[in-house]
């Protein structure tokens, strides 16, 4: 357990090497559900290390000191106790994060499902009379596509059908989701925050690559993203199509280029590297167990 256990948390060092030139040379599509994958079992093998570092503190236990003592056993100490208590702490500012990431969702999601309220809930098009030019995409059944009057009429009829283009892929893929578990995974290993940066922009790309599919030009597409983000530049983070500075002029580049191509033996390799760390907490807590059966004999 001295060496495995450590395994997850280094592990994700790794991942967030390499998730930048995986988007850069695998599809969108593939490389965010395969990074998302990763991260998820990265996260959750690191937080389990970090449980299997506290549990050592069993040992320090009154009642088991006491018993050993009796029995004439010493104690095996699987790692340094100061590891032990930083682990524990670890764990509670992991529990705040993931917590602050939950309640940020659920607050995002009641705001926009007020937006749109009193209109007809089979209708896919919600069109919100603000001056600020935005649109999202609301996940649920059925899901909604919320466009400010400000945002279409900045648009011509081409580009318009680019952005619900866009804001379709996001529910027909279900986005909310992965940017969720991305989110989550960022959470309880900040390690992993560049992986969920890289993956919230190749959301984005993916939606751009299936609105191009859609209206049959990657022209247009680039055209409706370069207006959009003009229009909506004095808005706030998290407007319309996702913009911000750098990573428009990223897409619109892509776009004025052949789609990436789906390489499955990136995916896989990626998947591979996520379950790294997995196979090292499973041997940690093997090696854990093993430990708490000489310390606790009865268990």
């Amino acid at each position: 357990m001295r060496i495995d256990v450590y395994v997850p948390l280094v592990l994700a060092l790794l991942l967030t090497s390499v998730a930048p030139l995986v988007g850069r040379r695998v599809s969108p599509g593939l490389a965010a559900r395969a990074l998302v994958a990763a991260a998820v079992l990265t996260a959750a093998a690191s937080t389990w290390a970090l449980l299997l570092l506290g549990a050592t503190l069993i040992d320090q236990a009154p009642a088991v000191i006491a018993e050993a003592g009796e029995e004439g056993r010493v104690l095996p100490e699987p790692v340094p106790e100061t590891v032990a208590v930083l682990a524990v702490a670890a764990l509670a500012v992991i529990a705040r994060r993931l917590l602050h990431v939950v309640r940020a969702h659920i607050a995002t999601r009641r705001v926009l499902l007020r937006l749109c309220e009193g209109h007809p809930p089979d209708s896919e098009l919600v069109v919100a009379a603000s001056p600020t030019p935005r649109a999202f995409a609301i996940p649920g059944k059925p899901g909604r596509i919320l466009v400010t009057a400000s945002m279409l009429g900045a648009l011509e009829p081409a580009e318009r059908r680019v952005l619900l283009a866009h804001e379709r892929a996001h529910l027909t893929h279900r986005h909310a989701a992965l940017s969720t578990a991305v989110a989550l995974a960022a959470a309880a290993n900040p390690l992993l925050v560049p992986v969920r940066d890289t993956v919230v922009f190749l959301l984005e790309r993916w939606a751009d690559e299936e609105a191009a599919s859609s209206v049959g030009d990657r022209n247009t597409t680039a055209r409706a993203l370069a207006r959009a983000a003009l229009v909506s530049q004095h808005a706030r983070t998290g407007c319309a199509l996702h913009f911000s500075g750098h990573a428009v002029s990223r897409r619109i580049a892509a776009l004025q280029t052949a789609p990436p191509p789906v390489v499955r033996s990136v995916g896989a390799a990626v998947l591979a590297l996520g379950a790294l760390p997995a196979l090292g907490a499973v041997d940690a807590t093997s090696d854990l167990l093993h430990l708490l059966s000489e310390t606790l004999p009865g268990l």
